[in-house]
């Protein structure tokens, strides 16, 4: 990944933000996909009732915005997309990373 990252996202059906760089703080790795689904792990274990997606939105949210922003953007480069909402984007990067490692039900 490089030193910054160019993003842009809508909020809410109207409001479009323009493009912007951001830069990342120096020491500030990617999460690998093992400190992810730990981070799910931990997070699902105290809210067993709650279904995937609303876990990983805990998720998301208990990461802060910048590991949202960082999701997101893995997944408009997955989705091949310039544009899109962060919060689902990053979710959907959440659900995609855990539903991936978990592999097929028997």
């Amino acid at each position: 990944m490089s030193d910054s990252v160019r993003v842009a996202w809508i909020v809410g059906p109207a409001h479009v933000f323009d493009v912007y760089r951001w830069e990342k703080p120096k020491g500030w790795g990617a999460v690998s996909d093992e400190e992810l689904i730990v981070e799910f792990a931990l997070t699902r274990l105290d809210n067993p009732r709650l279904d995937l997606e609303e876990v990983a939105a805990l998720v998301v949210r208990r990461v802060g915005p910048e590991r949202m922003v960082e999701f997101a953007g893995q997944t408009l480069v997955h989705r091949d997309e310039l544009r899109g909402a962060v919060f689902p984007a990053a979710v959907e990067h959440v659900l995609r990373v855990v539903l991936t490692l978990r592999g097929p039900r028997d």
